[in-house]
């Protein structure tokens, strides 16, 4: 189905096994921590096999077993038949540890739906070539097509304009049997402009309407899938076939695992036959393969990719079995290297194991092993780190590395809802994250080290253009986030409008430059008690005060503004676990198993080695 995606191989044959036992002695939703490793060595082919078994289990009996599994409630509907989108569904969110909650609309019925949302994560609007030709006369000319796409699209951005459920558009692609019912070249080329143009505005939908994304089919056709099945397209009404739905289910699942909280942050490298050809310490650094050769312009291109997606604020480092030296002159030196040290947040080149040193690295960069997307061209050390680090997400590439891109762009481990000006930033902002780890071990103490590293906390209200970093916050952040309730855009906007509402966005820099928009806290005002709604700061600023500092200052607000008391809100989850005693740490007195209430006598002092600035609280230093 995906280019790249892994072929056959016996491991995949034993975990298809495995997966049936499994269904078949009853023990598939106890086991569900285990599908992700089983998920992982299917071939596409198997998938959708799957997929039903899981449908069939359902998710109220994964949810008995296992109660902090997430759930994501889609409600999937569309023009045609739309129902085997949801084993897809079930078994691509399964492939990242979420479980699926569907909600099926009438047949036909995505007009009715995008009229009235429900309190779904998602609601899919599947949109096929049907859509339009069932509603043009016959006999048809272009312009026919132009008039009723145009409606079609018109009548959809008037309902979105009254949505506030998300939403996932897609483009049409254009079934063949369509421009060769045209007999003369000029009406075909017409009508393939006609259709490009209003697929164009259908990808300009997501510009305008924050609530909005739109899944682009057509480079998926591109590779090779075919679009329409005459089959099932006349007798079922499934007008888009299997292998394009399936497509379709991958992208939504990046997009649900985004939302979720659960994108990936690390691209960690193996380099010897991965990044470039030749192993380094055998053949010398200056002649490793990056270029000027078959083999070395697949190695060139893989770099490139990389390089891109660094761009956008993926952190990439390397982890090699080598001697550090030869690496670094390679990543120095090597004339037709695309990629260079500096591209990386950290190399490593030891003898240690690989699974060893993912560890140190999740830990030098203050991240979770879930963040890290490992591509290796060894099945040793593929297993290896499959068994000892499940956490980490495995990309298998080989001894072709022509193969590499697609392999390592096949389930979009760094998909993201809307990158930021922050995204970009990141690389450089981690590479001085390390530069501090490095300074804190030349302290015989950490009192010493917060008092040289010259925290500053900004504290503000936030405004429209804080709206995308503070939406990011709350779907990336998992660690510091004290309900893990996920805002889209939308969600955002409508607390900064809201009269009861008030949005903190809080700002660090220290000694070795500008961390940026590191946290945000959402506030609601009930008459004299003020509420601490949610609290979400970055693994960048962890360790440094900056919580204990802003948590100080929003009490200090209270209580100069006469409330009564403050109160505040923890919801555990796997991954907060960390944060679960930060209220009563600071002073909070628990009112249940969720809710906190700090009555404003006892007000603690912020952290001496932090200076607040900024525009909130009013009156507060500009």
């Amino acid at each position: 189905m995906t280019a790249g995606a892994a072929a056959p191989s016996a491991t995949g044959s034993d975990a298809a096994a495995e997966l049936s036992e499994l269904y078949r002695s009853g023990r598939l939703p106890t086991e569900f921590p285990r599908l992700r490793a089983l998920l992982a060595e299917l071939p596409d082919t198997e998938l959708h096999r799957a997929g039903r078994l899981l449908e069939r289990v359902g998710p109220d009996a994964v949810r008995a077993a296992h109660p902090d599994v997430p759930v994501v409630p889609i409600t999937v509907s569309g023009y045609g038949t739309v129902a085997p989108l949801v084993p897809l569904l079930t078994v691509e969110l399964a492939r990242h540890g979420l479980l699926l909650d569907p909600r099926l609309g009438d047949f036909g019925g995505y007009l009715d739906a995008l009229a009235a949302p429900d309190d779904s994560s998602l609601l899919l609007t599947l949109l096929d070539a049907q859509v339009v030709f069932d509603q043009v006369p016959t006999p048809w000319r272009p312009e026919d097509v132009a008039h009723t796409f145009t409606a079609k699209i018109d009548l959809i951005e008037g309902l979105l304009a009254r949505s506030t459920t998300p939403v996932v558009l897609n483009t049409i692609p254009l079934p063949r049997i369509f421009p060769a019912q045209l007999i003369d070249h000029r009406s075909r080329a017409l009508l393939g402009a006609v259709w490009r143009e209003a697929n164009a505005r259908l990808l300009r939908l997501s510009q305008d309407h924050p609530t909005v994304v739109v899944v682009d089919l057509d480079p998926w056709a591109a590779t090779g899938l075919a679009v329409r099945d005459a089959r099932l397209s006349v007798y079922a009404k499934a007008h888009l076939t299997p292998p394009l739905l399936h497509a379709y289910a991958r992208e939504v699942a990046h997009l649900a695992r985004a939302r979720a909280g659960a994108a990936r942050k690390v691209l960690a490298l193996d380099l010897d036959e991965t990044v470039w050809g030749g192993v380094v310490g055998e053949v010398g650094p200056l002649a490793v393969e990056v270029a000027d050769s078959h083999r070395g312009e697949a190695f060139r291109e893989f770099q490139r990719v990389v390089r891109q997606l660094g761009s956008q604020g993926v952190l990439v480092a390397a982890v090699s079995k080598n001697d550090p030296e030869p690496v670094r002159e390679a990543l120095r030196a090597h004339p037709g290297m695309t990629l260079r040290e500096d591209d990386f947040v950290r190399v490593v080149a030891n003898w240690q194991p690989k699974h060893e040193n993912l560890r140190t690295l999740a830990e030098d960069l203050n991240l979770g092993l879930d963040s890290v997307v490992f591509v290796d061209d060894s099945p040793f050390e593929q297993g290896l780190v499959r068994r000892e680090l499940p956490e980490v997400a495995v990309v298998a590439v080989d001894d072709e590395p022509a193969d590499h891109v697609g392999r390592l762009l096949a389930d979009g481990w760094f998909d993201t809802v809307t990158l930021t000006a922050e995204d970009r930033q990141r690389p450089g902002l981690y590479r001085a994250e390390v530069e501090r780890r490095d300074f804190l071990h030349s302290f015989d103490s950490l009192r010493d080290y917060l008092a040289e590293l010259k925290v500053r906390v900004d504290l503000a209200v936030a405004d429209e253009t804080d709206v995308p970093r503070v939406s990011q916050l709350t779907l990336r952040t998992n660690q510091f986030n004290l309900t893990t309730r996920r805002l889209a855009p939308a969600d955002v906007l409508a607390l900064l409008r809201h009269p009861a509402a008030t949005v903190l966005t809080v700002r660090c820099a220290d000694r070795f430059g500008d961390i940026g928009l590191v946290g945000a806290v959402v506030l609601r005002h009930d008459d004299d008690v003020l509420h601490v709604d949610n609290f979400v700061l970055s693994c960048r600023a962890f360790s440094r005060g900056v919580e204990t500092a802003t948590l100080a200052e929003i009490l200090r607000h209270a209580r100069g503004s006469s409330a009564s008391a403050v109160t505040a809100e923890y919801l555990p989850s796997r991954r907060n676990a960390k944060v679960a005693d930060f209220y009563p740490r600071n002073g909070f007195t628990r009112l249940d198993a969720t809710h906190f209430r700090h009555d404003l006598t006892d007000m603690p002092r912020p952290p001496e080695h932090v200076q607040l600035t900024g525009s909130w609280p009013p009156g507060g230093t500009p």
